[in-house]
């Protein structure tokens, strides 16, 4: 694996900080081209509507009959870092919405996005 370092303009630095982001957060984001803080906007409010997502309606039906009859569940997961986050969040999710079997399986790296 090779390591990129990339330059991380002043001023973007500078303005990320003032705007109170942590500074080594400003250092990273700036690396990235990020240049102000309303380009991190994190509400919930950009994330696209769940009924705007094909197939969420009959997902989240099938998860809560699945959780009502204490079915086995299994989270299938990526092995890299947003993977394994999904995965964390999916487990701990369907753990808090009641589901007692919940595992997860995360497929041989060698194989790739052939699930």
């Amino acid at each position: 694996m090779k390591i990129v370092e990339r330059d991380a303009p002043p001023r973007s630095v500078w303005a990320l900080e003032q705007a109170g982001v942590h500074p080594l957060l400003a250092r990273l984001y700036a690396a990235r081209g990020v240049s102000g803080k309303d380009e991190l906007d994190d509400g919930l409010a950009r994330l696209l509507p769940p009924d705007l997502l094909r197939g969420t309606g009959a997902a989240a039906v099938l998860l809560a009959d699945a959780i009502a009859a204490d079915r086995r569940l299994c989270v299938v997961a990526d092995y890299d870092c947003d993977g394994a986050t999904a995965c964390a969040v999916a487990v701990r999710g369907l753990r808090l919405l009641g589901a007692r079997h919940v595992t997860y399986l995360v497929p041989d790296h060698a194989v790739g996005h052939q699930v």
